[in-house]
């Protein structure tokens, strides 16, 4: 049999058309050409973004949304562009796999064109990073990246391959005589719990008398998020969801309470802190969970961590109990249990409406002064007047934290969206727009609102483009206060004068920037322009711009978090 000769970079196209990939983002480039062929060829859509950190925010948005491995191919100086990419995927778990096309490999080390060690930059981010450095391999280590990405505990990858392997020819089945022969996508493999170790740790669930659930990635990229909202309810188990973490339930879900967090959520510290038995599933004892040590987690408490990898279960050394397993066959075991916690979980139902009623009268009081509008105030508004199944996303420092707060009163109010989308655990400014683009491109039929702080349009607002040049109309609500709000509230609690420095903006239009390049926009003076604004700007069917000017207010999260700086301590 003779095999057809065709270019390492098509060899390259055709080995992730076999996974199933449905989706790649680039800034073309010259050295990624016999691979842009190769997508070209293969018929697989390739999204041109203005930038090369643009493209791996687009592919990190769509794996979120999908849970499927996307492409994010650039060139050598493009990988740098690419890094904060990396960082954001990495943080979210999001199994994106970054192609490089890198200098030649016959020259390494001479000073080749462009050359970078893109593999060792790359590899304190991502799970795998490789060079290929035979063109006879470029599906084996396709395979082995893909492996790499979705098994166990997910996360980003990154392939290099050198400009004279892209651009030479091989034989188009290479690399075909040795198995795996078949490389298509397959699921990947389960823990499943050891039945003594799983017994005792139902044994310790069962004893408790105040259990509380917290969850993280793990429970989201298992696809386990129903079986949690079923057990959760059924067993009448409150629930928390660790901060920057993907959504696992919905807001308006009988079974959730909200952060797990002190500050943007107060209900959760006396859940958490009343309760005898915490069940972490998913998540790790990093920072935003104090390390596993009081006084978020009592030293009277058990502490259960329920992971699906080694990976983690490692890095819950300080659990008093660990459990390696999937966490849908986690929450099959848990819903067999013949208990109920209801006066309990009823006590937390019941904190989270008197927590929000308490919000509810501080945004009474702060419209009575009559002010610009209120930044918590802008995200209930905006929320409150979008659709059911519409999508929600949102960016920036005290914006953020202030819609985490919002999405509750809104979902006690009728909210539904379909779903939430934000910075991961690296609260990386500038990632909204990619998202909220991904979003619209998954779901077109669905309004997706970005709510986004200035400053973090400014850092990623150039991605617009994209929703332009794909016909992809998003909406974005910036609040507007003036500058970096979260860094100068520290300074001004910080600094000996009480003073801001180096974080104020001029008075940026941003209305009419969107209007220039042929969308909608409108200028937001005041609390009662902005819904009819918010209506105009759906309706016009383009991607739109509220300029909206807000007040700065400290968010509770950022004034916790100012009062320790004086220790040179955010933790």
């Amino acid at each position: 049999m003779t095999s057809n000769k065709i270019r390492g970079g098509a060899l390259l196209a055709r080995a992730f058309k076999e996974k199933g990939v449905e989706h790649v983002f680039t800034l073309a480039g010259g050295f990624c050409n016999p691979a842009l062929e190769g997508f070209m060829e293969t018929q697989t859509p390739v999204i041109n973004c203005p930038h090369e950190q643009i493209a791996g925010h687009l592919a990190d948005g769509h794996s979120r949304i999908t849970r499927k491995p996307t492409v994010c191919l650039v060139g050598p100086e493009g990988f740098a562009n690419a890094v904060p990419a990396m960082l954001e995927a990495g943080g979210e778990r999001s199994p994106v796999i970054f192609v490089t096309g890198s200098s030649t490999l016959k020259r390494q080390g001479a000073g080749g064109f462009k050359e970078i060690d893109d593999v060792a930059i790359a590899a304190p981010l991502v799970k795998y990073s490789e060079q290929i450095t035979d063109g006879e391999r470029i599906s084996e280590f396709v395979d082995r990246a893909w492996i790499a990405a979705t098994s166990g505990y997910p996360g980003p990858v990154h392939l290099s391959l050198p400009v004279d392997i892209m651009f030479s020819a091989f034989a188009d089945d290479s690399g075909r005589t040795e198995r795996p022969y078949k490389r298509n996508h397959l699921p990947p493999p389960r823990a499943w719990p050891e039945p003594a170790a799983l017994m005792r740790i139902l044994n310790l669930i069962e004893t408790a008398e105040r259990p509380v659930m917290i969850g993280g990635h793990g429970v989201w990229w298992s696809g386990a998020e129903e079986k949690l909202a079923a057990v959760c309810a059924q067993r009448r188990i409150p629930f928390f969801n660790i901060p920057y973490h993907q959504k696992l339930l919905a807001q308006h879900s009988e079974a959730y309470m909200g952060l797990a967090d002190f500050h943007q959520y107060h209900p959760s510290k006396p859940a958490i802190q009343e309760a005898d038995v915490v069940i972490m599933v998913g998540g790790r004892l990093d920072n935003q969970m104090n390390f596993g040590n009081p006084p978020f987690f009592p030293e009277d408490q058990t502490l259960i961590c329920i992971n699906g990898s080694d990976e983690e279960v490692e890095f819950n050394r300080a659990a008093d109990a660990l459990l390696l397993s999937d966490p849908g066959a986690f929450f099959d075991a848990l819903g067999g249990l013949n208990k109920r916690w209801s006066p309990w979980f009823e006590l937390q139902v019941q904190r989270r409406k008197v927590w929000i009623d308490e919000w509810s009268t501080y945004l009474e009081l702060e419209e009575k002064k009559d002010e610009k509008i209120h930044p918590l105030q802008l995200s209930v508004d905006v929320q409150s007047a979008m659709r059911k199944g519409d999508w929600l996303v949102f960016d920036g420092g005290n914006t953020h934290f202030w819609s985490e707060i919002g999405v509750s009163i809104a979902a006690a109010k009728g909210a539904q969206f379909s779903g939430i989308l934000h910075p991961g655990s690296y609260s990386l400014l500038g990632v909204g727009v990619s998202l909220a683009i991904s979003a619209k491109a998954l779901h077109p039929d669905k309004t997706v609102v970005l709510i986004s702080g200035d400053g973090a349009f400014l850092s990623g607002g150039l991605s617009i483009e994209a929703a332009f040049q794909e016909g992809l109309p998003i909406v974005v609500v910036i609040d507007n206060n003036g500058g970096l709000d979260c860094i100068s509230q520290q300074q001004e609690r910080l600094f000996s004068n009480g003073k801001h420095f180096a974080t104020d903006f001029r008075d940026i239009p941003f209305h009419t920037m969107i209007e220039g390049m042929g969308g909608y926009g409108e200028l937001v003076e005041s609390r009662d322009q902005l819904v009819p604004a918010l209506k105009r700007a759906i309706a016009s069917g383009k991607t739109a711009c509220l300029n909206v000017k807000c007040k700065g207010v400290i968010s509770p999260i950022v004034a916790a978090t100012s009062d320790k700086r004086d220790k040179a301590s955010i933790e």
